[in-house]
């Protein structure tokens, strides 16, 4: 099955998103056509929809956190048959030859991995084309399996900003007894510390603001540290194992580096760009400290994850909106106006 799909797509930087067809490719023997049900709104669609990244491919059909239900599969489909509730996340393909491909870390692909929108398809050149639309034709590799303990709606962002949060937490082994913190309330700090408590650490919440001790508690921390105030700054130094910054814009890390306790970690995963002010290579030094990225995960932790949650309980707090609300939504976030992830519901343009 391929054909003429309904979408909604923006086609220049000021443009508002707006209806769109556009063809998906006819499966292959490896592919898995999707009908999608749910598609969440990640803060990197309104970028890409924008251009603020310079490398937009006109039109372009937002959404990487997609939910939906297997209409066929291909000849040598054999983990996904009809019916089946699955999930995309952000990369559709990647090349699967080098190190990280070998490794389960499709994500670094050192050729490039294909995301699930605003590329180009590996093998016949056609732009790829993401969630905010009726269907979807996906490689069997790339596909995730969606347990039953979980709500197919509030899982969409755990495709993106679940992964984002919860991969840095897995590579630096988090566990009982470590202090960990999460700076920043949105999309990926609320499920930082879902997850961090969930492994078992004592868990923190840095913010500017402060009033957020009841939501940060809800949310599994048992701390809140407000930024803005020098004395629990100062108050803070050596403590953490681990910080998760998740703050996507840029603001000053020496403060959060002078919390870690020795050999700990500041992880980012906000993208931010150049740091200012400069980091003070002294506070790195005289703790073995260390300052580091994430990305999202591979297939294989994606998986995990997603398992995990649904042993745990664990699902992304989110709103639900229609299609045709996605311009208000895009305005919305960017006013931090969510808590604390929108959710399309695709399957209401069917009704």
């Amino acid at each position: 099955m391929s054909g003429v799909v309904n979408g909604y797509a923006a086609t220049a930087p000021d443009a508002e998103l707006a209806p769109f067809q556009f063809s998906r490719r006819h499966p292959r023997a490896d592919d898995v056509v999707i009908d999608i049900l749910y598609c969440g709104v990640c803060h990197s669609d309104l970028h890409q929809a924008r251009n603020d990244w310079g490398n937009t491919r006109y039109p372009v059909v937002p959404g990487h956190e997609i939910i939906g239900r297997v209409i066929s599969v291909g000849g040598s489909v054999t983990r996904f048959r009809a019916e089946d509730v699955v999930g995309v996340g952000c990369l559709v393909d990647s090349c699967g030859d080098c190190g990280p491909c070998c490794e389960g870390e499709e994500q670094y692909c050192l050729k490039k991995p294909t995301p699930t929108y605003n590329g180009v398809d590996r093998r016949d050149g056609l732009p790829t084309y993401g969630g905010y639309s009726e269907r979807i034709v996906v490689s069997e590799k790339f596909v995730l399996r969606i347990p039953d303990g979980l709500d197919a709606r509030r899982a969409a962002p755990l495709l993106c900003a679940g992964i984002t949060s919860y991969s840095p937490l897995r590579h630096w082994n988090v566990g009982a007894g470590h202090r960990v913190a999460v700076v920043g309330l949105g999309g990926l700090g609320h499920m930082g510390l879902k997850f961090a408590k969930a492994m078992g650490a004592e868990v923190t919440l840095i913010t500017r603001n402060a009033g957020k001790e009841q939501e940060a508690r809800r949310l599994g921390a048992e701390h809140v540290l407000v930024s803005s105030d020098p004395g629990q700054i100062a108050a803070a130094a050596g403590c953490f194992d681990l910080i998760l910054d998740t703050i996507p814009s840029p603001h000053d890390l020496n403060p959060y580096v002078a919390m870690l306790r020795l050999n700990g970690t500041l992880a980012l995963v906000g993208l931010i760009g150049p740091v200012e002010p400069p980091v003070h290579t002294g506070l790195l030094i005289m703790g073995r400290r260390s300052i580091a990225g994430s990305a999202i995960g591979g297939v294989a932790e994606i998986q995990e994850m997603l398992d995990f949650c649904a042993a745990h309980g664990i699902n992304c707090d989110v709103e639900m909106i229609e299609l045709h609300d996605i311009n208000r939504a895009y305005q919305r976030l960017l006013k931090s106006d969510v808590r604390y992830r929108f959710v399309i519901d695709i399957s209401s343009q069917k009704r």
